[in-house]
């Protein structure tokens, strides 16, 4: 009798299994449609970020490229600025100078062949200003001859002798970027075989830039590093800046086309210290800048008619600029123009003075006037050319 009962009584127990096993099967199927959406919701998302963080990413790219185009119009206007600046303010000068000079008319009358001569003198004057006072009349007539005196350091540099009265100290400059120098006691240290030994390393508070610095009774002149036109002034034995000024105009092109790391360059002749730099409104020529060695001030400044296209270098010579030009490609250095503040020189007056051949061009010139030499770089052979000069007419 129980057999007969045992399938009906098993009958109604499978029947509730087989039901919870649908349930439990129709449960992980919506649970696992669900755990898709989501999936598929938070991939969603995780794209949309992606989208939204590239989108950030162009407009700060897009932001960044334009704040880079804003400086460099600004740059540029400020450059345009301090040009006008500065050419307004030699017009003044000029026209200040004119009025001082010219009489009125109204008080007495002059005759006009006076008129003349009065303007004559005092163009004179104003390019004499610097001079009045000083026994220099000597203009480079030639190479007399070329000594190399060793190869050292980078291939672009600077070297020269302290044109100090007595002294014979060597100043080297090594590159066209640094905040050191080395200085030896004299030429015969520094061409010694050991001659890193005997040199005493001067590190500068601030760094240097291009190969137009001066060492001048017993203070390095030279082109502030990162900046477009400041000059320093430090004292060699203190290692301080006791001066420092802005040259205006320059900075914004290299001096020299083929010295394109050098944006200023300084010199010293017979009459102190110099500026000379390119200015891209006056069509890449030449300004030449007297300075007060003593407090920087600027004392005159000259345009040009010397071209700084194909220019390696210059030197100043009792007054005059001679401006050394060569080719890209390299060849023999020539003298081509000249400038005279005197007015007593002309380039055409002038042959073309060629220096003896050597190796590529230079990138630093630096006239000696006691020793009526120049201190050349070329291509890392540090070179003495000793200069033929003869007497000019003396400006009365």
């Amino acid at each position: 009798m129980l057999l007969k009962l045992l399938p009906l009584l098993l009958l109604p127990l499978g029947t509730g299994q087989a039901q919870r096993t649908t349930q439990d099967v129709f449960m992980m199927q919506y649970f696992q449609r669900r755990l898709q959406e989501l999936e598929e919701r938070l991939n969603k998302c995780d794209q949309d970020l992606q989208n939204f963080n590239q989108k950030v990413y162009d407009v700060s790219t897009e932001m960044r490229g334009q704040v880079r185009s804003v400086n460099v119009l600004k740059s540029e206007i400020q450059g345009h600025v301090d040009s006008l600046a500065l050419r307004v303010d030699r017009v003044e000068r000029d026209v200040e100078y004119l009025q001082n000079k010219i009489p009125d008319s109204s008080d007495v009358e002059i005759a006009e062949s006076v008129i003349e001569q009065q303007v004559k003198e005092a163009q004179l004057k104003k390019k004499a200003a610097v001079t009045q006072g000083k026994d220099c009349n000597t203009h480079l007539s030639g190479i007399k001859s070329q000594k190399i005196v060793k190869k050292a350091g980078d291939l672009t540099g600077s070297w020269m002798k302290d044109s100090t009265k007595g002294s014979s100290r060597i100043y080297f400059f090594s590159g066209s970027r640094n905040s050191t120098l080395l200085e030896f006691v004299s030429l015969k240290a520094f061409t010694d075989t050991n001659w890193t030994r005997k040199a005493e390393i001067i590190s500068l508070p601030l760094p240097w830039q291009g190969t137009g610095q001066v060492v001048y009774n017993g203070f390095i002149y030279y082109h502030h590093a990162n900046t477009r036109n400041e000059v320093l002034k430090v004292h060699l034995l203190n290692r301080t800046v006791t001066d420092r000024m802005l040259l205006p105009g320059a900075g914004r092109m290299p001096t020299y086309s083929l010295s394109p790391h050098t944006l200023l360059d300084l010199a010293v002749d017979e009459l102190g210290l110099w500026a000379i730099h390119a200015d891209p409104d006056f069509g890449g020529n030449l300004v030449v800048t007297k300075l007060d060695s003593n407090s920087l001030a600027v004392e005159h400044t000259w345009d040009t008619n010397c071209k700084s296209h194909n220019a390696e270098g210059a030197f100043i010579i009792c007054g005059t600029m001679y401006v050394v030009y060569n080719s890209h490609s390299g060849g023999r250095s020539s003298v081509k123009c000249l400038f005279d503040i005197h007015d007593t020189l002309q380039t055409e007056e002038m042959p073309v003075i060629f220096f003896p051949k050597r190796y590529t061009s230079h990138t630093g010139m630096h006239y000696h006037p006691k020793e009526k030499q120049v201190y050349a770089w070329d291509d890392g052979y540090q070179t003495i050319y000793k200069l033929d000069t003869k007497r000019k007419l003396q400006v009365t």
